[in-house]
Parts: structure tokens; C-alpha cells; sequence
């Protein structure tokens, strides 16, 4: 994948998996999911974004910055009926010694170049809950508008965390706020 100064979109390598299983340990990254992941679970969700990856020729792509693994970022087609489905989402997650720099951003920024560029999307969703403010405010500042609310179906009605908002970005406002395809192809994952 493309490569911002500061950021750049890779493949997966093994040797990434503790720091990503660190990262989804971590209770401030995971305060705004269910619970967080133990190094099994982690693994197991490493191997499913990898198999996204191989059967739909895009996906989540490690994020690395400072010559380490900052985090993940990237596409991924939401597996579960919502008010905006059938969609691709765009989705992020840093380690707390990268957030508030911008870096999510940056990777974002490529993760829609390339889903509008070289896999042609019309559109590209995000969603999260209410209170992961740092999160919907990204949104907002990549040019997502507010879709709406609903309720995520995978978890109960009465969990803390069910209500959701979702946001949209439609090709056509990203090319008129000055978006440009990725002008290379990004690493398949393996």
C-alpha cells in the first residue's frame, strides 16, 4: 500500500502478533468494545482479517510508523445486517503510544484511497458507539456524514454498548473534497 510520511499500510507478518495481541488487551484501546482479547482471540481475529484478505482481495492492513506496528486500518465488508447493509466499512485501531497524532488519519486517508480507487467503491460506512467520540469525530474530519443510528445485532438490546452510530462517505463527495485513488496496489494478506 501507499505510504504516507509518517504512516504506512502493510501486510501482516507473524512477528506482528504480540504487539497486536497487546493492542486488543489494552483496556483504554478496547474501552469501547465488549470485551478485551486474550492472546487466543487475538490470533483468531489476526487469522480472520487475514482470510478477508485472501477471499476478497482487500482488507485490514497492519499499520506501522516509527519502523513498528502502531496499529490496524483498512476495509472490510460488514458481515451482519444493519439500516446500511450490504456495505464496506472502513475501520482503525491504534496502540495508546500512537494515538493523537494524526496517525490514524493518514492511514484512513490511504485505506479510502484505496477503496475508492482501486476496488471502486461508491460508498464506504464506519460506525461505533456514541461515546467513542475520538472515533466519530475521525469521521467526520475524513468527510463521513451521519448516516444514523441503530442498534448493533451482534450484541443484546440491553449491553451498554448496543446503540451505535454509522456514518457514509459516497464516492462522489470524496472526489469533490479532493480525494485521489492509491496509485499502487496494497499488500494481499497471506
Amino acid at each position: 500500500m501507499a505510504a504516507s510520511a509518517r504512516v504506512i499500510l502493510r501486510e501482516w507478518r507473524e512477528a506482528d502478533r504480540e504487539d497486536f495481541a497487546a493492542m486488543n488487551a489494552d483496556p483504554a484501546v478496547m474501552r469501547h468494545f465488549p470485551a478485551m482479547l486474550s492472546r487466543a482471540e487475538s490470533d483468531a481475529l489476526l487469522d480472520r482479517i487475514q482470510a478477508h484478505h485472501a477471499t476478497h482481495g482487500f482488507g485490514v492492513w497492519a499499520v506501522e510508523a516509527d519502523g513498528a506496528l502502531a496499529g490496524m486500518c483498512g476495509l472490510l465488508r460488514v458481515a451482519f445486517e444493519a439500516p446500511f447493509t450490504p456495505a464496506v466499512e472502513i475501520a482503525w485501531r491504534l496502540r495508546p503510544a500512537f494515538q493523537r497524532r494524526g496517525l490514524a488519519a493518514a492511514a484512513a486517508r490511504q485505506a479510502l484511497a484505496e477503496g475508492f480507487g482501486r476496488l471502486g467503491l461508491e460508498r464506504i460506512v464506519a460506525f461505533t458507539v456514541p461515546a467513542n467520540e475520538p472515533s466519530w469525530r475521525l469521521m467526520e474530519r475524513l468527510g463521513m456524514r451521519r448516516g444514523g443510528c441503530f442498534g448493533h445485532p451482534r450484541l443484546p438490546a440491553d449491553h451498554p454498548l448496543h446503540a451505535h452510530v454509522w456514518y457514509v462517505l459516497d464516492r462522489q463527495d470524496w472526489l469533490a473534497q479532493g480525494g485521489a485513488p492509491a496509485v499502487s496496489r496494497p499488500p494481499r494478506g497471506h
